[in-house]
């Protein structure tokens, strides 16, 4: 990507506003009533201070229209018989018994956004947060009028949180069972210290308040007993899954293993679901044009796939010296790793890690960097990074999150980060909410004296005239306005339908102070009309 390539308008929203979303008191009676027990937010203040963040994220509809698209391909490729058949051969055995139909829960697809390139970084199993991020949308508050579209309203989160429990519903019928769900229990090893064991309690809060008994559980508290998995004397119908020991290959998980295996509960996510989905050695497939075309995958699959899953191969000794060479445009995971374990920057491993690299199971994924969003600090904007995590089943995209970070990888460390909801003019599946007026949108540049031309997000725009927001870069300076007001095509801009010009200043603070009419028709300059149409058409296509 050129260094001078121009921001696009979402990018200048995650660059220049920064203004707060989260409203902490909505946010602690959803934890405490609405949606969790009383006690809940100052647990979650205590144990995981640094899971929710303050602002959102934005993000293109374009992208989140691509993000649902890479779901969908993936999930076709794992449903031939020809790829089950190659990924199950060699996992444990465990990953060949039939889960009786279910399809599991909670697939999470990890992506990474950075000036206009998308790539699939991994994908899990059994992703966390769907809850957490439930709450989180209840706690949202619009900084003006202008994000009110995007801001997610109680309805959009009660529609999400009625689909997981037809989810886990459907799980259970599509194992086969007639009659209705009644019991499911959520388990993790020593749950009580997991530090998301917050969601546990709001995950069994969500089920109870649908009429289901819920428990949650370490894998070692079950029983199996006359075909009958229990804990103490509730009989287990469905188990959420939220261990880490994706093959039940662990002492404590013998029981859960036995009942699983003699189809005595519904288990969800299974293990073949990990050994089909998260095993990351497929995306050493996914991003491989022949071995997909062998496959016989669709070309117009292969080419969503090929665009948007970096280059991945399996790490080996004889290509230890050239992977060595190259290694700071990699980036090394375990292929059955989670949570960023034993994952490497190449630009930071040192001789030692390098050999125990070789000496364990690892990827090498072409670096996509995370992408960048600015947040308010005690006494200046802060760069965070940024990935986004997309809660699937079925192939559909169920809520989009962002999660919010400083360092080599995802954390819940990094005072103001966490997760952070998205903002955009799409939904998660990425079809389009809407606009202004179902068909136009407006674009607005601010030209300097120096001839720069700056796009500004329309809705960053209005919350500065409104002073909703400030830009400080701009404080203290007179610009030149325009406001191309554009036809759009498939929710991007086709063509410039109309055209305003005016004269702004900029108060010391960084808020629109007037707007006044232009001194000279003759504005935009022929260099400047260029530069704004590249800005608005070309950015466009490039993440179209």
């Amino acid at each position: 990507m050129m260094a001078d390539r121009p921001a696009s308008p979402i990018e200048q929203l995650n660059r220049d506003c920064l203004c707060f979303s989260l409203d902490r008191e909505a946010l602690a009676l959803a934890l405490d009533a609405e949606l969790g027990r009383p006690g809940l937010s100052a647990m979650v203040r205590e144990r995981c201070p640094s899971v929710f963040a303050a602002q959102p994220v934005f993000v293109a509809a374009s992208q989140m229209q691509r993000m649902a698209q890479v779901v969908q391909a993936v999930e076709s490729v794992v449903a031939l018989p020809a790829f089950r058949e190659q990924a199950l051969a060699g996992a444990p055995a465990i990953a060949r018994v039939d889960p009786g139909g279910a399809q599991s829960v909670f697939f999470g697809y990890d992506f990474h956004l950075d000036q206009g390139r998308l790539g699939l970084i991994e994908i899990n199993t059994n992703a966390g947060g769907a809850m957490l991020n439930a709450v989180l949308a209840r706690a949202q508050r619009s900084c003006c009028a202008a994000m009110d579209a995007m801001v997610p309203t109680p309805a959009d989160v009660a529609h999400f949180e009625q689909r997981l429990v037809d989810m886990f519903r459907r799980e259970w019928r599509l194992a086969g069972h007639a009659h209705p769900l009644r019991s499911i229990a959520i388990v993790d090893e020593a749950p009580e210290q997991q530090y998301l064991y917050p969601e546990f309690l709001l995950f069994q809060r969500l089920f109870e308040r649908h009429g289901l008994r819920a428990v949650i559980a370490d894998p070692a508290a079950l029983q199996w007993r006359d075909g009958v998995l229990r804990h103490g004397d509730l009989a287990v119908d469905l188990v959420y899954n939220r261990l880490t020991d994706f093959y039940l290959e662990q002492p404590a998980s013998a029981v859960l293993r036995e009942a699983y295996a003699q189809r005595g509960v519904v288990l969800t996510p299974h293990p073949q679901a990990h050994a089909l989905v998260a095993d990351k050695r497929h995306l050493a497939l996914f991003s491989d044009a022949a071995r997909l075309q062998a496959l016989g995958v669709p070309e117009t699959t292969r080419k969503i796939l090929l665009d948007h899953v970096p280059h991945t191969e399996l790490v080996n000794s004889a290509d230890a010296e050239r992977l060595w060479a190259v290694r700071r445009g990699l980036f090394f995971k375990p292929v059955a790793g989670f949570g960023s374990r034993a994952a490497y920057r190449g630009d930071k491993i040192t001789k030692r890690v390098w050999d125990e690299i070789l000496a364990g199971d690892y990827v090498a994924q072409a670096i996509v960097p995370a992408g960048e969003r600015l947040i308010e600090g005690a006494d200046k904007a802060q760069a965070m990074k940024f990935d986004l995590r997309a809660y699937a089943y079925g192939g559909e995209v169920q809520w989009m999150a962002a999660r919010l970070y400083q360092g080599q990888t995802t954390n819940f460390r990094t005072p103001g980060g966490g997760f952070a909801p998205v903002y955009s003019t799409a939904d998660a599946s990425g079809r389009t909410l809407h606009h202004a007026d179902g068909e136009h949108a407006s674009y607005v540049f601010l030209l300097d004296e120096a001839g720069g031309v700056h796009a500004v997000p329309h809705a960053l725009y209005v919350a500065l005239a409104r002073h909703e927001a400030a830009a400080p870069m701009l404080a203290g300076q007179t610009l030149r306005l325009a406001d191309w007001y554009v036809r759009l095509k498939n929710g991007e801009p086709d063509r410039v339908v109309n055209e305003t010009y005016g004269v702004v200043h900029v108060d010391a603070r960084g808020r629109i102070e007037s707007v006044l009419a232009p001194a000279d028709a003759g504005w935009p300059t022929p260099a400047e009309r260029q530069r704004m149409h590249a800005l608005l058409f070309e950015t466009a296509a490039s993440a179209a």
